[in-house]
């Protein structure tokens, strides 16, 4: 009986541990991500042919939330973040193409925890805005569109690693970040 006792003591305290580790309690969090953004856009010009833009650079966000933390191993969250996705260019014989794009995103986001790992994913929208040239014509455009990504994170107290894929469908382009950031609970 004294082993069993002991038994049920280690295993309450390493899942305690663990616990603890996870870091799902509720409350506010901060975060910042550096990642690749992607902007594909093709489409059949008369007058160019047929323009096919698929360029990528470096862009980042500053994000925070809110966990919710009201079931564990389960992660309930909103989040909101300002995003610079870059600047994409293209220099070709016919065509010369730049974007710069920035935006504000609000998600949803559901999760499970595993210890300190989990994984999540999330859905919401893009309020963005655009800068466009195309053989030294400019023009800016600006909409809100859905938008919805997965991520995996690993949390020790009160500091996580996040990787994350995030995914923008415009009408006009369709937009891909990836990146790798860290966030703080407070």
């Amino acid at each position: 009986m004294k082993r069993l006792i002991s038994i049920i003591v280690a295993a309450v305290t390493v899942t305690s541990a663990n616990s603890a580790l996870a870091g799902t309690d509720s409350g506010f969090y901060v975060g910042g991500s550096l990642g690749s953004a992607k902007i594909d856009y093709s489409q059949d010009d008369p007058s160019l042919g047929d323009i096919d833009f698929d360029e990528d650079d470096t862009g980042y966000k500053v994000f925070g939330g809110y966990n919710f933390g009201i079931i564990p191993l389960i992660d309930v969250a909103v989040e909101g973040a300002y995003v610079n996705f870059g600047e994409q260019q293209t220099v070709g014989p016919i065509l010369t193409s730049e974007s710069e794009i920035t935006g504000l995103s609000a998600f949803g986001l559901a999760g499970l925890t595993f210890g300190p790992f989990g994984v999540f994913a999330k859905a919401g929208f893009l309020a963005w805005d655009g800068d466009f040239t195309v053989n030294n014509i400019g023009a800016s455009d600006d909409s809100t569109d859905p938008a919805y990504g997965i991520g995996a994170k690993f949390q020790l107290g009160s500091l996580a690693i996040r990787a994350e894929y995030e995914a923008f469908e415009t009408d006009n382009f369709d937009l891909d970040f990836t990146s790798v950031g860290v966030a703080y609970t407070f």
